[in-house]
């Protein structure tokens, strides 16, 4: 069992900057894919950015040029430094990492909590 612990949400002005982090613990796991997405109200849960065990990152076409996904695999931890945020940004945050466990020795497929990050004046 993995489990994901988001913070640094909050509420900031349009054109700031906010980072999340998200630590994962848990007992004898590999994470090899981890990941942001975030749901507004009334929307679907869609894809923020993620980095794959490899390094290689994706992101949504929203948040493109904006936002930067980084890890620490040492400490099992991903980031996401969010800049020039804007209104439509507003929504909780979900951490979400990807891997195999070695206690079930199944994939393991972990989402944190949420944070709240909503950008107004």
């Amino acid at each position: 069992q993995v489990q994901l612990r988001e913070s640094g949400g909050g509420l900031v002005q349009p054109g700031g900057s906010l980072r999340l982090s998200c630590i994962a613990s848990g007992d004898r796991f590999r994470l090899n894919d981890m990941g942001w997405y975030r749901q507004a109200p009334g929307n679907q849960r869609e894809l923020v950015a993620e980095i794959i065990s490899g390094g290689s990152t994706n992101y949504g076409d929203a948040v493109k040029g904006r936002f930067t996904i980084s890890r620490d695999n040492a400490k099992n931890v991903v980031y996401l430094q969010m800049n020039v945020l804007k209104p439509e940004d507003t929504a909780v945050y979900y951490c979400n990492a990807r891997g195999i466990s070695y206690v079930s020795l199944r994939s393991l497929d972990a989402w944190g909590q949420g944070t709240l990050v909503t950008v107004s004046s």
